[in-house]
C-alpha cells in the first residue's frame, strides 16, 4: 500500500477525482424478506467461498509461491481451493509427478502414468505438448497446430483411443475432422491420406448452413463422398460435382482395428489416424490442386477442429512455457487452509491410469480431497457432449474403485450456457444433451456436482455501469438455462473461476471488479448456487490482452511489484474480504441465505441500481451486502424486514463496512499503472438503519431483528 499522503497526493496530480454524488434524496427501502417462511439456501462460507489456482508461464511458480505472496492471499479469507489445469486446455498431457513410466518405455514415448509415491515433494509439473493433436487452435497458449495439414506426411491426427471399444465391431462412437476453408469456395474433389487405423466406413461432407450457427443446416457426403470398403493408404476422391461450401469434414464410422509396423499396444488400432488432408479440384491436365494451407502453424494453416485426440506423446514433448504448481508445494503452503482440495484430472488428453494414480498419490499423503473434477472446458474444445459424457463415465468408474467417499464432477464449462454450431442434431445445447446422455446410461446420479466459469463479458471496453447491471439479469436467465437444460435441481452447482471477463482489461482493477464479484457470489448463492471460486488468487501486473479499448488490467487480489511480490491490495481484495470477514461470521458453519426487496430506484431498462444480499448469521445477527452499481449518484437506503404483518424497520443502528471510490482510484499508466489511493474499507455505525451508499461501492451492514 503506498502512503495515504502520497496516495492522496497522486490523485490529485493526475485528476483521479470521485463521482460527482447526487444531492440528499429520500431514503428508499431495502428488506430483508421474511415472507416465505424459510430461506433460499443454506451456505457454509469457509466452503462456499474460494479461490482457484490455475498453471503459469515459464518460471513463474517458484515466484508466485512465496511466504510473502501466500500470506497476503489468505489474507482474503477464500479457503478452499480449486485447483485448475491449464494442461488441458492447452492439449496436453498433464505429468502431475515427473516420475512415472511410458507404456513404450524402450522409447520415452507412448502413454505416461506418473507415479503414486514421490521421493521428494513434488514442487512443479509440466503438461507434454500431443504430437497427434489436430486442432489449429487450444486455449491457453495456442501455440500448437493441427497435424491434419501441417505438410508432414510423417506426422498425423489420431482420435482417442478411449472413446473406442476393443470388444466391438467398430468403434463405441464416430469421429469426424472438420476444416473451415475461411470462404466459400467451390470443391470437387478431396484427399485423405490415412495413417493407421485408417476408416473402412466414411464420408466425406460439406455443411448446407450459411454459416456455422445456422440451425437449419446440415452436413451433407458430396456426390460420390460414401466410402464403405476405405483401404488406407492416400486416398483421392473426385466428385459427380462441385459444391460451393466453406465448411467440409471427413466423418468415420468404422476403423480398420490395424496399427503401425511392430506395434504392441492395443490403443494403437483403437479410432481413426490421418496424416493430410485436402480439398479442391482438378484442373484441365487431371492434377490435383488443394485448396487447403498446409502449414506447421496454428494461424497459418488451414483452421481445423476434430472430435477427439489421442493422448500418446514423447518425452522431448514436454512443454516447458506451461507450469502447474506441484501438488505437494500447494498443500504444503497453507493456502488450501485444511480443507479438502477441488482436484482436477485431465479427460479430454489423458488416461484413466494417470488420473488414478493422481487419486492414489492424495491418499498415500493423507492430503484432504473430497470432489475431482474431470476434465476443464469440454464445450470450447469442440468436444462433444456425448464424447465427454464416454470419458466421464470411463474415468469416474477408474476413480470410484479407489474411494467411494470421492464426489466427481464437471464439465466445467467456459460458461453456465454451452451450445454447438455446425451440427445438424436438432437439440444444439450442448449440456442438455450431456444430461440426456447420462440418464440414457443410468448415470445422472454419477453427476456429483455441476461445474462451469463464470466470466460475463469477453468485451470489457464501454460502460461498465451497464455491464454490471446487466449481469446479475443474465444470472437469473443463467439458472432459467440449467433448468431447461433439465441439470437435476438436487445436482450442486459450482462456479470453479469467476470474473469480469477471460480477457484482462482495467475494469479488473476498478472498483467495478469489487461490484461485480459481490453481485455473482451473492446472486449465486441466493438463487441456490453452492459454492464459487474466484480467479486471479495470486499477485499479478496490469497488461492489455484482447482489445485495445479494455485498458489494462488483470484478474487479481493483489498487485504485484517488479519483483514478483505482492504490494498493493485491489479492489476484489477489499471485496473478497467484507464478504468473508464481514458479511459472513468466519468459521461459524451453516449461514442461512435470504432473499431481499430492493426499493432503491432503476434505470430505464428497469434494472435495479442497487442489488442486496442476506445472510442469518449462526451468531443470530443479520447481514446484508449491498452494492451499488450507479457510478454517479449515492442512493440512501432504509434497512429493514418484510413480514406477513409488513415492513418492519431493523433495530437499532446498522454496523457498516463500506468500500467505495473515497478508498480507492487507479492510476492508468499503460503496463506501469498502480492505484494512487488504496486505503482500506471505512467502519462506522448507522443510526436508524439508514445507510447512504456511495455511487459505486459495496457496503456491508450488520442490523438486529427487526422491532
Amino acid at each position: 500500500m503506498i502512503p495515504r499522503r502520497l496516495a492522496l497526493t497522486a490523485a490529485l496530480v493526475i485528476g483521479a477525482a470521485l463521482p460527482a454524488q447526487a444531492s440528499p434524496r429520500a431514503a428508499s427501502r431495502v428488506a430483508i424478506d421474511l415472507t416465505a417462511g424459510r430461506p433460499s439456501n443454506t451456505i457454509d462460507p469457509g466452503a462456499a467461498f474460494g479461490a482457484g489456482l490455475d498453471g503459469t508461464g515459464q518460471g513463474e511458480v517458484a515466484a508466485l509461491y512465496t511466504p510473502h505472496n501466500v500470506a497476503r492471499m489468505r489474507q482474503g479469507g477464500l479457503e478452499p481451493i480449486s485447483y485448475r489445469l491449464r494442461t488441458e486446455l492447452g492439449i496436453e498431457a498433464w505429468h502431475w509427478n515427473p516420475a512415472g513410466t511410458w507404456s513404450d518405455p524402450g522409447h520415452d514415448q507412448g502413454y505416461w502414468t506418473s507415479s503414486d509415491r514421490a521421493a521428494t515433494p513434488i514442487l512443479l509439473s509440466h503438461g507434454y505438448n500431443l504430437p497427434r493433436r489436430g486442432d489449429s487452435v487450444d486455449q491457453a497458449n495456442n501455440a500448437g497446430y493441427s497435424r491434419l495439414d501441417d505438410g508432414d506426411d510423417g506426422a498425423f491426427w489420431k482420435s482417442n483411443p478411449y472413446l473406442d471399444d476393443i470388444a466391438a465391431p467398430g468403434p463405441a462412437r464416430p469421429e469426424w475432422a472438420v476444416l473451415d476453408l475461411g470462404a466459400q469456395r467451390t470443391i470437387g474433389a478431396a484427399r485423405v491420406q490415412w495413417a493407421e487405423p485408417y476408416a473402412v466406413d466414411y464420408a466425406v461432407q460439406h455443411w448446407t448452413g450459411v454459416d456455422e450457427y445456422d440451425r437449419d443446416g446440415r452436413w451433407v457426403a458430396f456426390p460420390g463422398g460414401e466410402v464403405a470398403d476405405g483401404r488406407g493408404g492416400d486416398a483421392l476422391l473426385r466428385f459427380e460435382r462441385p459444391i460451393e461450401t466453406r465448411f467440409v469434414r471427413v466423418l468415420m464410422r468404422k476403423g480398420s482395428r490395424t496399427a503401425p509396423i511392430g506395434s504392441t499396444d492395443a490403443r494403437d488400432r483403437l479410432g481413426f489416424a490421418i496424416r493430410e488432408l485436402g480439398f479442391g479440384s482438378f484442373d484441365a491436365h487431371g492434377r490435383f490442386v488443394d485448396g487447403v494451407r498446409h502449414a506447421k502453424d496454428g494461424r497459418a494453416q488451414t483452421y481445423a477442429e476434430v472430435s477427439s485426440t489421442d493422448p500418446w506423446h514423447r518425452a522431448g514433448d514436454i512443454d516447458l512455457e506451461l507450469e502447474q504448481p506441484g501438488l505437494d508445494r500447494v498443500f504444503a503452503s497453507g493456502l488450501t487452509s485444511g480443507r479438502p482440495m477441488m482436484v482436477p484430472v485431465g479427460v479430454l488428453y489423458d488416461t484413466p491410469e494417470n488420473a488414478a494414480a493422481l487419486i492414489r498419490f492424495l491418499q498415500w499423503r493423507a492430503y484432504p480431497v473430497k470432489q475431482v473434477e474431470l476434465g476443464e472446458e469440454p464445450d470450447g474444445q469442440y468436444v462433444e457432449a456425448e464424447a465427454y459424457g464416454a470419458l466421464y463415465l470411463k474415468f469416474a468408474a477408474a476413480l470410484g474403485k479407489l474411494d467411494p467417499n470421492l464426489v466427481f464432477g464437471g464439465p466445467s464449462l467456459q460458461s453456465g450456457i454451452a451450445d454447438t454450431w455446425l451440427d445438424e442434431d436438432p437439440d444444439h445445447s450442448w449440456t442438455r444433451r450431456l444430461m440426456r446422455y447420462l440418464r440414457a446410461h443410468n448415470a445422472i446420479d454419477q453427476l456429483g456436482f455441476f461445474s462451469f466459469e463464470r466470466y460475463p463479458f469477453d468485451n470489457i471496453c464501454g460502460d461498465m455501469g451497464e455491464k454490471l447491471l446487466r449481469q446479475t439479469t443474465m444470472t437469473t436467465a443463467l439458472f432459467q438455462r440449467f433448468a431447461d437444460d433439465e441439470i437435476p435441481a438436487r445436482t450442486p452447482k459450482i462456479i470453479t473461476e469467476y470474473g469480469f471477463s477471460a480477457y484482462s482489461g482495467r475494469a479488473m482493477v476498478e472498483l467495478p471488479s469489487a461490484l461485480l464479484n459481490a453481485d455473482i457470489v451473492g446472486q449465486f448463492v441466493t438463487l441456490g448456487g453452492d459454492a464459487a471460486y474466484l480467479f486471479g488468487y495470486g499477485p499479478n501486473v496490469p497488461i492489455n490482452q484482447h482489445l485495445a479499448c479494455a485498458g489494462y488490467g488483470d484478474m487479481m487480489l493483489w498487485q504485484a511489484d517488479a519483483s514478483g511480490a505482492a504490494k498493493w491490495p485491489m479492489p476484489a481484495y477489499w471485496g473478497a474480504r467484507m464478504m468473508t470477514k464481514d458479511w459472513a461470521q468466519p468459521g461459524a458453519g451453516d449461514h442461512a441465505v435470504w432473499p431481499t426487496l430492493v426499493d432503491a430506484g432503476k434505470d430505464a431498462k428497469g434494472q435495479s441500481w442497487v442489488t442486496a444480499y442476506a445472510l442469518k448469521r449462526p451468531d443470530g445477527q443479520w447481514s446484508l451486502m449491498l452494492v451499488n452499481r450507479d457510478s454517479r449518484h449515492a442512493h440512501p437506503v432504509r434497512l429493514g424486514f418484510q413480514t406477513a404483518g409488513g415492513w418492519r424497520r431493523a433495530g437499532g443502528g446498522a454496523k457498516v463496512v463500506q468500500y467505495s471510490p473515497a478508498q480507492y482510484a487507479w492510476h492508468d499508466a499503460g503496463p506501469d499503472s498502480h492505484p494512487a489511493r488504496d486505503l482500506p474499507p471505512r467502519r462506522f455505525v448507522a443510526k436508524a438503519g439508514v445507510v447512504n451508499l456511495p455511487a459505486y461501492s459495496l457496503t456491508v451492514a450488520v442490523v438486529a431483528e427487526p422491532r
